[in-house]
């Protein structure tokens, strides 16, 4: 039994508003135009190919370039300054450059998009391959970036506020004799866990949303691993961005060998997300209980709209609440403002 480690987000595909019928032929041509100009012969191998539709981004490939629309709603401030930090030169090889103009998402059609050039993901039918190792080190490097090179003003990292939209979709999908469980373990985490108050600390530079589907090869096929996707990036508790391995770990369904390799990889590269030995689940413990959480959440909610049972992954995170439920976090003074 495994979880699914390059795409543990299936069940927020095809959910919610539909895509509007006008946005994905602009988007389409957008990642043309920034490919080659409209007026050149295109001798593209790969054209208009829907790589992503869902509701949080659709992700549209043409040639060495995709052309992703935002989430309806997304600030373009905000957007903006986190594109500035993926441009930023002293970032380069830890995060993917977005293409020129680079720090300014274009609207179509009340959708924001952005291009970037096209990267290998991680293969899914290859799970020994997981570079472990490489992510590790990416966000080691993501956490230790000196103060002075973000712009100012950008945001909290997100992956809070995305644990509490999952848990706001699994009361608004209806009774589920799971709910008691997940929600129980939600309530006795502390309030910046839950957005419900700000993180702690001075904030490190994170993720957000930290998987392995978060890793492209670039350049394309064998380049150096770097992250993608800065929707949830910001400033926040750097140990959130180990929490999702560190909870599949906890749950069973991350074998340990390949947790050990992951933590290692990221003390051996100076992550200040843990200590540099000894136990880590003092920092830990919160944030891999919340990813626990919002996946057990999410997981209820799709088994309600389709009307199906969980299957053995889904029950196993749930049974995980359960656990935690019982047995409260072990809270820091200032973890439970």
């Amino acid at each position: 039994m495994q979880s699914n480690l390059i795409n543990p987000h299936p069940d927020q595909s095809h959910q919610g508003d539909p895509l509007p019928a006008d946005v994905l032929p602009a988007l389409t041509v957008r990642a043309r135009a920034a490919t080659h100009p409209p007026s050149a012969v295109c001798t593209c191998t790969i054209r208009d190919t829907v790589l992503a539709d869902r509701p949080d981004g659709t992700v549209v490939r043409h040639g060495a370039t995709v052309a992703k629309a935002h989430a309806p709603g997304t600030d373009t401030v905000e957007l903006s300054r986190r594109l500035a930090v993926a441009a930023h030169p002293d970032l380069s090889g830890i995060l993917l450059p977005p293409l020129s103009p680079g720090p300014t998402p274009v609207d179509l059609h009340g959708r924001l998009v952005t291009c970037w050039p096209y990267g290998t993901p991680v293969d899914p039918e290859a799970p020994e391959d997981a570079p472990w190792e490489a992510a590790a080190a990416l966000l080691a490097r993501l956490h230790s970036t000196p103060p002075s090179m973000l712009p100012a003003g950008l945001p909290p990292m997100r992956g809070p506020a995305k644990a509490a939209r999952a848990v706001a979709r699994l009361r608004a999908a209806g009774p589920h004799p799971a709910a008691d469980p997940v929600l129980r373990a939600w309530s006795v985490l502390p309030a910046w866990a839950r957005a419900e108050a700000p993180m702690p600390g001075s904030g490190a530079l994170c993720h957000g949303d930290l998987h392995l589907g978060q890793l492209v090869r670039h350049p394309a096929p064998e380049g150096p691993w770097l992250l993608i996707d800065i929707d949830d990036l910001g400033l926040g508790v750097p140990a959130w961005d180990l929490a999702r391995p560190a909870a599949w770990y906890a749950c069973g369904l991350l074998p340990p060998d390949e947790w050990t390799r992951f933590l290692t990889a990221y003390r051996r590269a100076g992550g200040p997300a843990v200590p540099a030995d000894g136990d880590p689940w003092a920092a830990l413990d919160v944030p891999a209980r919340a990813l626990t959480v919002q996946t057990a959440a999410l997981a209820i909610a799709k088994s309600v709209t389709a009307d199906r049972s969980l299957d053995e992954v889904q029950q196993a995170v749930v049974d995980a609440c359960d656990r935690m439920a019982a047995v409260p976090p072990q809270l820091k003074p200032d973890d439970a403002k």
